[in-house]
């Protein structure tokens, strides 16, 4: 069976301002998701699956459809407050996403397969498609994951900092665990520091970091409700807290239950973080473009 992209683009974009999944950067009107949608199709994905806000439906699918229909197979999946919440109440002041790992729950009843993950606004590139693939089909199952693994001087923005998740990894390349590192950028020497409360360290330029590029089996499903409902009762009272994908990821393999490969790409990562950002996303794909890499029109 065909592995499945599922792709997380009910983000509030608040950093950015504005409805960054939707807004185009290739020559056609493309955004940054047909390009990975595209590269899905070359690598051999059978169905991509859209996590999307449900008030934004509408809008996203007159965006969509037109372009894929014919090309691959497409399904929607609506982020509520209260799925897999079980009898509990979502508090009164809760108005944020339960976060990304529940996103990927709520996926649950439409995928049955094989399948990867992928934020919405970042650019991602061919070859990592193609490993995710390779992986989906051949390797993966109940006890074998992956995450896709970037160099981090790949995915470094000009306009100000990053955070990234580092991968430790072991000597059969498994995940050992993923060391969230905030404000991640390269200093007037040139090297590249992140800044914590212990103050400034230097990380090296090839350490392999997290872009939540994922491969799953379809048990991933249940443990990640097993955990979600572990981490409500924790933190139903605080409004901000997330469950995230690599923490369910952590928990499978601390537990016993199996091994995250991490596999290394090669492609350049790039996406908006800073509004600033954009024409620079802009010229790489027009870069990618006059190198032959993707057609003028994408889906001409």
């Amino acid at each position: 069976m065909q592995p499945t992209l599922v792709i997380l683009a009910a983000g509030m974009a608040s950093r950015y301002g504005s409805m960054k999944q939707t807004q185009s950067f290739g020559p056609s009107g493309e955004t940054i998701m047909d390009y990975s949608i595209y590269d899905a199709i070359r690598a051999g994905f059978g169905k991509v699956v859209f996590i999307i806000r449900e008030d934004f439906a509408e809008n996203f699918k007159a965006t969509f459809e037109p372009k894929l229909q014919g090309k691959i197979a497409t399904d929607y999946v609506y982020q509520k407050m209260d799925s897999y919440i079980g009898d509990r109440q979502v508090p009164g002041d809760r108005t944020k996403p339960w976060g990304t790992a529940h996103a990927v729950l709520c996926c649950k009843e439409q995928v049955k397969e094989n399948f990867a993950v992928i934020n919405a606004d970042d650019y991602y590139g061919r070859d990592a498609f193609q490993k995710a693939y390779d992986f989906l089909t051949t390797e993966c199952n109940d006890r074998t994951w992956a995450i896709i693994g970037y160099e981090l001087k790949r995915t470094l923005s000009e306009n100000g900092s990053v955070s990234r998740g580092v991968c430790e990894v072991d000597e059969q390349q498994n995940l050992v665990s993923i060391n969230e590192r905030t404000k991640i950028y390269r200093n007037e020497e040139g090297k590249i520091t992140y800044e914590d409360e212990g103050g400034l360290h230097e990380v090296s330029e090839d350490s392999s970091v997290s872009m939540n590029f994922w491969g799953f089996a379809p048990n991933v499903f249940d443990i990640t409700e097993a955990q979600f409902h572990e981490f409500l009762d924790a933190n139903m009272s605080n409004p901000k807290s997330e469950f995230f994908i690599p923490i369910v990821a952590d928990k499978y393999s601390k537990d016993g239950k199996g091994v995250i490969k991490v596999i290394p790409t090669q492609s350049q990562w790039f996406g908006v973080t800073y509004k600033e950002d954009a024409p620079s996303v802009q010229q790489s794909i027009n870069n990618l473009i006059e190198s032959g890499e993707y057609p003028q029109n994408l889906w001409a």
